[in-house]
């Protein structure tokens, strides 16, 4: 972990005390917040089911506010859904880790996040609202972006709080599918998929 408090390498885990003792955690992250040790220095193999649950266990704190983290440790907790689980041909498999596939396997796994490609959907890991795959022009991979706290929902049919939307967040500028803000700004044209009430194209 670095010391030059630029909250972007390494990382920092901390308790809201005032949310919840520090009893609740397991034993895995108070030695992480216990010795300044940010989660992406895993006390735990990489691979094993305690590294997992220990994910599992900080994200569900940090959407309920109740850990604050920073860093490399922020970025795991919003951007991947390292921790989760998902099934491929009937198999339980853990997301965002890196594991070994045959040639088949991986092309499986990318025809089918091929077909998922730019449309929005409900999130539920934590953190934020929605989540969408993409596909990054630089590293020519699929990834996932994760946009809205879920606060403005009963205002997309509101005009005026489209167009201050709109214009707080500059969205005639967002041009980049591999950021929040494009996706946030484009929120009423996926009501739909969302399971959102609103018949609005256009931004906010």
């Amino acid at each position: 972990m670095c010391d030059c408090g630029c909250n972007k390498c390494g990382g920092k885990v901390t308790l809201n005390e005032s949310l919840a003792p520090k009893e609740i955690l397991s034993e895995g992250l108070k030695y992480h917040m216990d010795n300044n040790m940010p989660l992406t220095e895993h006390v735990y193999r990489a691979g094993s089911q305690k590294y997992f649950d220990l994910w599992a266990e900080a994200r569900a704190l940090y959407s309920r506010g109740i850990l604050e983290v920073t860093g490399d440790d922020l970025e795991v907790l919003t951007e991947t859904d390292l921790g989760h689980y998902g099934m491929f041909e009937g198999k339980k498999v853990p997301l965002d880790f890196p594991i070994e596939l045959d040639e088949a396997e991986v092309e499986a796994i990318y025809e089918e996040a091929k077909k998922k490609l730019n449309k929005p959907m409900r999130d539920s890991s934590g953190g934020k609202a929605y989540k969408v795959y993409v596909k990054d022009p630089k590293t020519k991979k699929v990834k996932t972006v994760r946009f809205g706290s879920g606060g403005l929902r009963a205002k997309i049919n509101d005009k005026k709080a489209r167009n201050a939307f709109a214009k707080r967040h500059n969205c005639a500028q967002k041009k980049d599918k591999t950021k929040a803000g494009y996706w946030s700004c484009r929120l009423p044209r996926y009501a739909k998929l969302l399971g959102l009430k609103s018949n609005f194209g256009g931004f906010w």
